[in-house]
């Protein structure tokens, strides 16, 4: 219990952090905006995506941790255009020509629609690269011995973060927001 506890914590910890990031970037607006179905889907991917993760966190950290960030993304955008066709989405689609090695100019490219090397395809592989970074910073203040199964769920943590904010910064991007509603209850008393 006390250690599902402390991955709870960091987990949320991160989020926060990585919200700020993309607040003072101007990506979101200290909101974590996010739905259901697209948060559900990170349960149908993450276990691939660990797999292709793994592989890279030695040598490309920040690819293992920002390329989340772009998965999100990727899923947020084809919830908006037709989640019934889309929802059924394999993990290889999100794969570019080189596999794992260029999902994040795939997804930029040929899902979300930005041309390559213009200023919103940069801005966005900036901020990924930043969250990164501030998470890969994160995970060393924890002082955890690589390869050990704490790791490992640190990292799964830390993605599924990533998801979550790539995910927020797509639904932004199209328009998404949460408003206060009234709901007249108080006006009830």
């Amino acid at each position: 219990m006390e250690e599902l506890e402390y991955y709870e914590n960091y987990e949320a910890a991160l989020a926060k952090e990585l919200l700020k990031v993309c607040s003072s970037a101007g990506m979101l607006d200290d909101t974590l905006l996010a739905s259901d179905d697209i948060d559900d889907k990170w349960a149908d991917y993450a276990n691939d995506y660990m797999a292709d993760a793994i592989e890279q966190i030695n040598g490309y950290p920040e690819v293992a941790i920002a390329w989340a960030g772009f998965m999100g993304m990727a899923v947020a955008k084809w919830w908006d255009v037709d989640w019934r066709r889309n929802s059924g989405n394999e993990y290889r689609k999100l794969y570019g020509s080189q596999g794992f090695d260029n999902m994040d100019d795939h997804i930029v490219e040929n899902i979300l629609g930005e041309k390559l090397g213009t200023f919103e395809a940069q801005r966005l592989s900036g901020t990924m690269y930043s969250c990164a970074q501030r998470a890969i910073t994160t995970i060393r203040k924890e002082n955890i011995e690589w390869g050990t199964p704490k790791a490992f769920y640190i990292l799964s943590r830390t993605v599924k973060v990533m998801y979550r904010i790539g995910a927020a910064i797509q639904l932004k991007r199209m328009g998404y927001k949460f408003e206060k509603m009234r709901t007249g209850l108080a006006d009830m008393n």
